[in-house]
């Protein structure tokens, strides 16, 4: 038997988000004003009516984003933060729509997740450019001098500071051992013949 999936796929997180905005009835007027009023004295069911009174909004602003690098319940959850924030410091802020203001705070805190996430990819990708090239440094260092070079070798090669080829080789020895720990992880100690590791005499 299968095993089931522990966790909604974002489809269905999306259907029950979008099942929960159509439920929530909207705010008479005049009530968000009263909400706000309660919500600063510390009422977190005032807070909550008025988080799930603007899911919609949140929805609509995730989606105008989808492909923008996050995937649309991530921007929810983002948004979410950012309509809290906004709930939290509107009476302070001297602004006079609370819905503009809100949808002003929920997209600048999804735009934000989204510079975030872009920064870590380009981080990664430069990482892993990095790593490439002080692993091919090092081999052809070691065949240059016939033994392994040492860091500032290295960095004077790359051209890099001490502390980059440090941390950089840091990243290739973590890389490394993870790499042999997945590979001892398929071998079965019981399936190895012992004649078969045994050196030829």
């Amino acid at each position: 038997m299968s095993a089931q999936p522990v966790q909604e796929d974002g489809d269905d997180v999306m259907r029950d988000l979008r099942q929960q905005a159509r439920v929530v009835p909207p705010l008479r007027e005049g009530e968000a004003a009263a909400l706000l009023e309660e919500s600063a004295r510390g009422n977190g069911q005032s807070q909550s009516r008025l988080v799930a009174a603007n899911l919609g909004m949140v929805i609509r602003l995730a989606e105008a984003r989808v492909e923008h690098g996050l995937s649309v319940p991530d921007l929810v959850q983002e948004g979410s933060l950012g309509l809290v924030d906004a709930i939290r410091s509107f009476a302070g802020d001297g602004a006079g729509d609370f819905a503009a203001f809100a949808e002003k705070k929920v997209g600048e805190q999804m735009d934000a997740a989204i510079a975030a996430e872009a920064a870590a990819v380009r981080d990664a990708e430069q990482l892993v450019v990095a790593a490439t090239d002080y692993e091919r440094v090092q081999v052809l260092l070691h065949r240059t001098l016939g033994r392994a070079p040492n860091e500032t070798e290295i960095a004077e090669k790359l051209e890099w500071s001490v502390e980059r080829t440090r941390y950089v080789a840091q990243v290739v020895a973590a890389a490394r051992r993870r790499y042999d720990e997945e590979l001892l992880a398929f071998i079965d100690p019981d399936a190895v013949d012992a004649e078969d590791i045994v050196d030829d005499e």
